[in-house]
């Protein structure tokens, strides 16, 4: 009898084990599939910095950006919804899918005409979403990769990385957007005292922008009980590479 028990548990045990395997594999691939989807239909940046939103607003109205990290999986579409728990679990298409979106800070203006504005998205085991910010907590990948895109339906953003952070969810320094709207000495401030990684030549820079703007990308993290990763990056309006050299 004791045998059986013990046969049955581990049968159930099993079962389960396998159920969460698949689970968590439908979860990832839902994920890549919407990824691969949405593509195929992201803007083209033109040369007035400009781009067609068309075909993404057609499948949701709240879409309002896409944000790129260069040498990363991050490349996605960004949508703001009624609140910050819209897009928490549900995907661009407006369906239930635990990966969630990338989605703006309600408290945020969805032109991003902010001087800072907070973007979340889910850590995901296989650097989908915002999983891969991970990455900059190492030294010599945050000091080898520094740039990405925000583009927008009329203009874009070049974005050059200069802060990796480690706090907790509930540091208003960086989840309270709105304190940061008219001076950001105080997040830069912030930057320096608590970073992982910084890089302090393009906080001097930001220090001399007549009208500085950051962006945060922010997701979970494992190191402790709400831990999160914080990303920061200058937004300077977009130059094509040719003009950058010329």
């Amino acid at each position: 009898m004791v045998n059986l028990i013990v046969v049955l548990c581990l049968c159930v045990a099993g079962i389960y084990a396998a159920y969460a395997l698949w689970d968590n594999n439908r979860v990832y691939s839902a994920a890549s599939d919407v990824q691969a989807d949405m593509v195929k239909i992201k803007p083209a940046v033109e040369e007035d910095g400009g781009a067609s939103f068309e075909e993404l607003l057609a499948i949701n109205p709240d879409v309002c950006a896409w944000v790129s990290l260069d040498n990363t999986r991050i490349d996605y579409p960004v949508l703001q919804g009624s609140t910050n728990l819209t897009y928490i679990n549900k995907d661009v298409y407006g369906n239930f899918a635990l990966a969630g979106s990338i989605y703006l800070d309600t408290r945020n203006e969805r032109d991003f005409s902010d001087a800072y504005s907070l973007l979340y998205g889910h850590h995901m085991e296989n650097g989908g979403m915002f999983g891969d910010l991970d990455l900059y907590k190492d030294q010599t990948f945050f000091d080898e990769n520094t740039t990405g895109m925000l583009i927008l339906p009329c203009n874009a953003y070049n974005l050059e990385i200069f802060a990796c952070l480690l706090m907790d969810a509930g540091e208003d320094a960086i989840f309270d957007p709105e304190q940061w709207q008219t001076d950001i000495d105080g997040l830069l401030s912030y930057a320096k005292d608590n970073s992982l990684h910084l890089r302090e030549e393009t906080i001097n820079k930001l220090e001399q922008m007549d009208k500085p703007q950051v962006l945060s990308l922010s997701t979970c993290s494992t190191e402790f009980t709400d831990a999160r990763t914080i990303i920061l990056a200058v937004m300077e309006p977009y130059q094509a590479a040719d003009q950058e050299e010329s």
